[in-house]
């Protein structure tokens, strides 16, 4: 999947459009929830420098926020990173190079939405 791609399904299954916060950074967008304005996706643009990566170049990056429990393993795999510029326990950093797989991005990103998303109050049982 690559940045195209990604942001064409955001904005189709999550009803949500980019918002670009940043004027030093255009292109760097931000997907957020409409209720409470919290960011569950990340695009950027940035050099693979940044993530330790040794040939030169730009990377598209999508930054989730994700379960602490299943971040360490995904760093083992191919195209995960230690998030950048975010909290490294609970975000985590996904190539947009066709490196990770299609379906784990997707399943990153209902997870970053639920885990961004207005939390419900449980009702007390009626006595």
């Amino acid at each position: 999947m690559d940045r195209t791609e990604l942001k064409n399904y955001i904005m189709e299954f999550y009803n949500a459009e980019p918002d670009f916060p940043w004027i030093k950074y255009p292109d760097y967008e931000v997907f957020r929830h409409s209720n409470n304005q919290k960011w569950f996706a990340l695009i950027m643009d940035i050099p693979k420098a940044k993530l330790g990566l040794t040939d030169e170049g730009i990377i598209s990056i999508v930054n989730l926020k994700c379960d602490p429990i299943i971040i360490g393993n995904l760093r083992s795999e191919n195209g995960f990173f230690p998030a950048y510029h975010m909290n490294k326990n609970n975000w985590i950093t996904v190539a947009l190079d066709g490196s990770a797989a299609d379906d784990k991005i997707k399943m990153l990103l209902d997870m970053s939405f639920e885990l961004t998303n207005v939390k419900t109050k449980k009702q007390k049982p009626a006595d």
